[in-house]
């Protein structure tokens, strides 16, 4: 079965593309991109090269593919920057935009055209949304690791965090931390260090009301209680290994 990506709006002009592959796990598996329509819209997550054409033509159902202004993701991998030139060729305007520390090891080399380093915690205005810039090294993983705060609607573009298996709604108001536990204990995703239950507390202490999450369905709600509940989850398997 060709795999098919639909979009749905899940907070004011923030937009989740997202791509069921049915083989993955039993259950199947989602791949989403975030698409933030503002004056210099943003896509958050490039997906995989071979998605490229399927995506693009649903980033295209909310605006034009050549007006992309920015493009970026939470850390360098496959799902989330494989396709990133493939964007860079289709929108001659647009830009990466990563944490500094990302742009330096790695981005500097892969992209086609120069990205733009963003400092430690900067606001890019993009006319209508503000996306805030926080680095997570290591959480869920990957040195260069980072999430976007969308100030004005309060949504966490969280990328890897939550990941969870399965098909669902879009956007759910239900725990998704107890799919995410058994997704963890699937993968072994994350990087279970000290300071990753730190980490998510911090992240919590944003109060975002929606976590766009790029595996799985996204949250509407407490976004901090679902953080720390994650954060206190991972505590106790990092205790008891």
């Amino acid at each position: 079965m060709e795999a098919m990506s639909t979009v749905d709006e899940i907070a004011p002009d923030i937009y989740r593309i997202s791509t069921w592959i049915p083989d993955i796990t039993p259950d199947g598996f989602t791949f989403n991109q975030f698409l933030v329509r503002a004056d210099e819209p943003l896509l958050f997550h490039c997906g995989h090269r071979g998605l490229f054409p399927q995506v693009a033509e649903a980033v295209a159902k909310v605006v034009p593919v050549e007006s992309l202004r920015w493009i970026t993701f939470g850390h360098v991998e496959a799902d989330e920057s494989g396709a990133m030139n493939m964007w860079l060729t289709a929108a001659p305007d647009s830009q990466v935009a990563h944490g500094a520390l990302g742009c330096m090891v790695s981005l500097n080399d892969l992209c086609d055209r120069p990205p733009r380093p963003l400092a430690e915690g900067e606001v890019l205005d993009i006319g209508g949304k503000r996306l805030r810039q926080i680095s997570t090294p290591h959480v869920p993983h990957g040195w260069e690791a980072q999430v976007l705060y969308e100030e004005t609607t309060g949504t966490l573009l969280c990328g890897d965090l939550f990941t969870q298996v399965g098909a669902g709604p879009a956007l759910t108001t239900d725990d998704v931390v107890e799919a995410a536990i058994a997704a963890e204990g699937m993968f072994h995703a994350t990087c279970l260090a000290p300071s990753t239950p730190q980490t998510l507390r911090t992240l919590g202490d944003l109060n975002p009301s929606t976590l766009a999450i790029m595996h799985g369905r996204s949250f509407q709600g407490d976004g901090r209680q679902a953080l720390y509940d994650l954060a206190a989850a991972y505590e106790q398997m990092i205790a008891s290994a």
